[in-house]
């Protein structure tokens, strides 16, 4: 495990993170410059890759063989897994057992439904602050911003992940789950820290959507600031992100996901998308069955493959991207 850093109470996270970049290359100060995430070789970085991302691995076990199953005979090229989740043990031992697949952390701060819960790893006496009254992580983002403590984040946070390092499985990136990790300025500041102190990747998305720049302000002021620390560390970030959580009929939400794969823009896509089987134990447990079960048909079919790649988009994993990330180059400070 890489050996972890702690901020100095007196620097502020980008005081701090920039003297970690300048100590580790034995410079005074650095200025970041931003280099594309493809190579020269990608044809003066016109390519067009895209991640295919399936969240909520260890959910429960239908999320869990559906998953399996799209990773090993579909085309989803990464996925991110849940660990305060009951069904994670089993996720985890398969996960351990194919470090040639894509592993990231879906960063887990609520139990959002109804008649299926789950607590905080670190222990409910550790984080109090992260539980409702039945002992559960909180149920919407509203109330984990409303009453989480930040050093209790921070705690869980970093269960999680070394939970998931003790089960043997090689992680490639970090990400969110509901996007609570990133609703606020101190939670953000512990996410890109963690990113930092693992040495992985964060889901952080370079030309962020203006209706989620709305609703995630702190997000929207440090996110080019945040991006450019990561990737002077060799941290990359996508370009673009889509997930389209909707629809009823196969057909028309298998065309949305061609139209908008036709449409993508040079550099990195992430689609995030959802894996199920439309089956009792994930009727029981939410009412996305349905399109849990169509995301795992879309990307299992060897057609949409094939139409995906006549387009020239070329499908990769987060371990891919950042192997194939153009290093950025500290200046050192002239005074």
């Amino acid at each position: 495990m890489p050996h972890r850093l702690h901020q100095p109470a007196h620097l502020s996270v980008i005081q701090w993170l920039c003297a970690i970049v300048a100590l580790t290359l034995g410079i005074r100060s650095v200025a970041c410059q931003e280099k594309p995430l493809v190579t020269e070789s990608d044809s003066a970085a016109a390519k067009r890759l895209l991640i295919v991302h399936s969240d909520d691995a260890g959910m429960s076990h239908s999320v869990n063989r559906a998953t399996i199953d799209a990773m090993e005979n579909g085309f989803v090229s990464s996925c991110s897994i849940m660990v305060p989740c009951p069904w994670f043990p089993e996720f985890a031992e398969w996960a351990s057992q194919h470090p040639e697949k894509d592993f990231g952390i879906h960063l887990t701060l609520n139990s959002e439904f109804d008649k299926y819960r789950w607590g905080p790893v670190a222990g409910r006496d550790k984080v109090p602050t992260l539980v409702d009254k039945n002992g559960y992580l909180h149920g919407s983002k509203e109330e984990v911003i409303a009453q989480a403590r930040p050093a209790e984040v921070e705690i869980e946070l970093r269960a999680q992940i070394d939970r998931a390092l003790q089960a043997g499985i090689k992680l490639s990136h970090l990400d969110t789950h509901m996007g609570t990790v990133i609703s606020t300025g101190d939670m953000l500041e512990i996410y890109v820290r963690l990113g930092l102190e693992y040495n992985l990747p964060l889901m952080m998305i370079r030309n962020l959507d203006p209706t989620v720049a709305q609703g995630y302000p702190d997000l929207a002021k440090k996110n080019a600031e945040y991006i450019q620390i990561l990737e002077a560390k060799g941290l990359p970030p996508i370009d673009y992100l889509f997930q389209f959580y909707e629809g009823k009929d196969h057909a028309a939400r298998q065309e949305r996901y061609l139209k908008t794969f036709r449409n993508l823009k040079p550099g990195v896509t992430q689609m995030i998308i959802h894996c199920g089987y439309d089956d009792a134990e994930l009727q029981g447990i939410t009412g996305s069955h349905f399109l849990r079960d169509d995301d795992r048909r879309v990307f299992s079919d060897p057609a949409v493959k094939q139409e995906i790649e006549a387009m020239g988009i070329e499908i990769i994993s987060w371990q891919q991207l950042r192997e194939r990330q153009t290093t950025t180059t500290p200046v050192p400070d002239e005074r």
